[in-house]
């Protein structure tokens, strides 16, 4: 079986370098949901030596600062599975209490219809700038 995270994203990325990437999945019930992908082919963050561990960890962080900060959410998930996907990556989901789950889950049961509206050009662009430069900030601190 061929892993989808070891190749080319189908996702909007909004930043990368040679360890990881920031992809915006522009997920109609949840339109700034980001997931931090590690480029390499590893499954357990425990895989990681501690450097890189902590590295994916900065990354995490900025994404969620930089969602936060553009977009003021009521709660931002995050999430670690990979069941389906035995490849380290983190959802970053920022959640509203109108969206389509809240409180529960994104993977939870729906308790209303959508109300959200996919990020326009002008708000993606901000958001990876925002987040490319509290990333760097966050890196150069290794």
């Amino acid at each position: 079986m061929t892993c989808p995270l070891c190749g080319p994203t189908p996702h909007e990325i909004l930043w990368l370098d040679d360890f990881c990437r920031v992809v915006l999945l522009n997920d109609e019930d949840y339109p700034a949901y980001c997931r931090v992908e590690l480029l390499a082919h590893v499954k357990e963050m425990s895989d990681l030596a501690p450097q890189d561990r902590a590295r994916v960890m900065k990354v995490v962080f900025a994404v969620e600062t930089a969602l936060r900060t553009a977009l003021n959410p009521d709660k931002i998930n995050l999430a670690s599975l990979g069941n389906k996907t035995p490849h380290i990556h983190w959802h970053v989901i920022p959640r509203f209490e109108h969206d389509k789950h809240f409180p529960n889950s994104y993977w939870g049961q729906a308790v209303r219809e959508n109300s959200a509206s996919l990020l326009n050009a002008q708000t993606k662009q901000t958001l990876a700038d925002n987040m490319g430069s509290l990333i760097e900030c966050a890196l150069g601190s290794n």
